[in-house]
């Protein structure tokens, strides 16, 4: 239609150019959930890596295969303690400046002094020789070159960094540069040129951070938004019926899951955590929430991660009988109003969720209904993910609803060791340690023999199973949705790369 109005003022050969200028120079206009904390790789790097404005040395296909990226390959010593990067030839930074190995293990060891991903690897320096990249570790740790998929491992210009060593701006070397940055919302990118990949498709990219997932709907619908992402189950069907709009989902290595404070009086008992796993309706849950009764999780690791969910493990089901049987065996008694006390104290903690994720709110309110049946409860106040983290780390946490991804690098034994060490982790357990889990993770870290990884994973996830100190409730499918104008679209289940830069104009 456009066109033809064009074609009706101008004259058939102007507006044929006139319509192919439009279409060629016009920005991909992006929305998602995810605000832009700041410009440190730690806070906000995955805005980052997704978009393609910044790369890591390695990096991650659909299927979790890993794959080049500013490394063109890599290499572990005889004794698995010396690994080397080859750094790609030709790559060069957005200010124009190479990609060298300098620059990388100049980002690489500013990663490392943070409290990013890098400080769960057990690293004893990061060198250069010529070309490559040399990390020399204190013990062998197979999974090194996953970890470096990780956004907080981007590497950046050394322009990008002030006199005190605190990022600046972002200069990075991927197909495309930021123009302009305006936190917490809005990202606008240009073609940066020079890109090792090739040229992107579309010149320009404006991505907008906006929380509300019917929002996002709307802005699909009316051609606000080219590519509209994680967008809410109940706008899923709505949208597929428009013959504009192209609707994709994928199943994605994440779990919604409660995230207790085991130390408190009403999590501190491991009968109380399987009880508290008894009294949720999971199938429910995914049923009327989420439109797939698929998604209901049976065991913390979603069949997405073959190598880590367990096909045999004896599945978290409802069963109220029992729950209230445990809660009463741990001291838990009725009250005048059906509520559980012991001690004088009502069981009536506090669940803290988040909207980044729309569909958390609703799981919540489904959650305080179905454990009142059991006798519990459950206060839901609805605020930022970062109150998530502060009160993990003041320990004023009771339970946490949260998204948690297993993919923070392609193998899940990134995100355990983050979750399961000896203090917890800000998503992870809290007030809980396990010597037999922590040792797993040690052994995990270093082993390379596939039959022993998988004997160790499989124990792993017994225990997650049995001790539970996090209860998953359901699994996740990334929906994204697509205006039939633009081509080369891919669903990413890592969640590591968009691939903006494969994407094409249709008309």
């Amino acid at each position: 239609m456009r066109i033809a109005r064009v074609l009706a003022a101008a004259g058939v050969a102007f507006g044929l150019l006139a319509g192919i200028a439009s279409a060629q120079e016009r920005p991909l206009k992006v929305v998602g959930p995810w605000e832009i904390a700041g410009i440190d790789p730690a806070q906000s790097g995955y805005i980052f890596s997704r978009m393609q404005v910044a790369e890591t040395l390695v990096t991650a296909d659909p299927t979790g295969t890993l794959a080049p990226a500013l490394a063109e390959s890599w290499s572990a010593g005889d004794d698995g303690l010396t690994w080397r990067f080859r750094i790609r030839g030709g790559a060069v930074f957005h200010d124009g400046s190479p990609v060298t190995a300098e620059a990388a293990a100049a980002s690489l060891r500013r990663a490392r002094a943070g409290a990013g991903i890098l400080s769960q690897v057990p690293i004893a320096d990061i060198t250069t020789d010529g070309g490559d990249v040399v990390i020399r570790l204190e013990r062998p740790f197979a999974a090194l070159p996953a970890f470096l998929v990780n956004y907080g491992t981007i590497i950046l210009a050394p322009a990008s960094y002030d006199d005190s060593g605190r990022v600046a701006r972002i200069i990075g070397s991927g197909p495309y540069r930021v123009k302009a940055l305006t936190p917490p919302l809005k990202l606008e990118l240009e073609e940066a040129g020079g890109w090792w990949g090739g040229e992107p498709g579309i010149r320009e990219v404006q991505y907008l951070a906006v929380g509300q997932g019917e929002t996002r709907a709307l802005m699909a619908e009316s051609g606000e938004a080219d590519l509209a992402f994680s967008m809410l189950p109940v706008s899923v069907a709505r949208l597929k019926r428009d013959p504009d709009l192209d609707v994709r989902s994928a199943t994605i290595p994440r779990t919604r899951l409660l995230k207790l404070n085991a130390a408190s009086p009403f999590f501190d008992d491991a009968r109380e955590r399987r009880a508290l796993s008894l009294a949720i309706d999971r199938a429910g849950i995914a049923k009327a929430i989420l439109r797939n009764p698929d998604l209901a999780a049976t065991q913390l690791f979603p069949p997405t991660l073959s190598g880590w969910h367990v096909p045999d493990l004896p599945p978290l089901r409802r069963d109220l009988e029992e729950a209230r049987r445990l809660l009463a065996e741990a001291g838990w008694t009725p009250g005048g109003d059906g509520i559980l006390e012991r001690d004088g104290r009502r069981f009536s903690p506090t669940l803290i969720t988040y909207s980044n994720w729309p569909e958390l709110p609703p799981i919540a309110t489904a959650l305080q209904a179905q454990l009142r049946e059991a006798g519990i409860d459950l206060k839901v106040s609805v605020g930022n993910s970062s109150e998530i983290v502060s009160r993990h780390q003041d320990g004023t946490l009771e339970i946490g609803l949260v998204s948690r991804l297993y993919s923070i690098v392609p193998d899940p034994i990134g995100a355990l060791v983050q979750d399961y060490g000896p203090k917890g982790g800000d998503w992870g357990a809290m007030g809980w340690s396990d010597p037999e889990l922590l040792g797993i993770v040690n052994q995990l870290m270093a082993a390379s023999d596939p039959d022993r990884q998988q004997l160790l994973r499989r124990r792993a996830a017994e225990i997650l199973q049995e001790q539970l100190p996090g209860i998953p409730v359901t699994w996740s499918e990334l929906a994204i949705v697509a205006n039939k104008r633009i081509t080369g679209v891919e669903v990413d289940p890592l969640e590591v790369n968009y691939r903006l830069a494969s994407i094409r104009w249709a008309d």
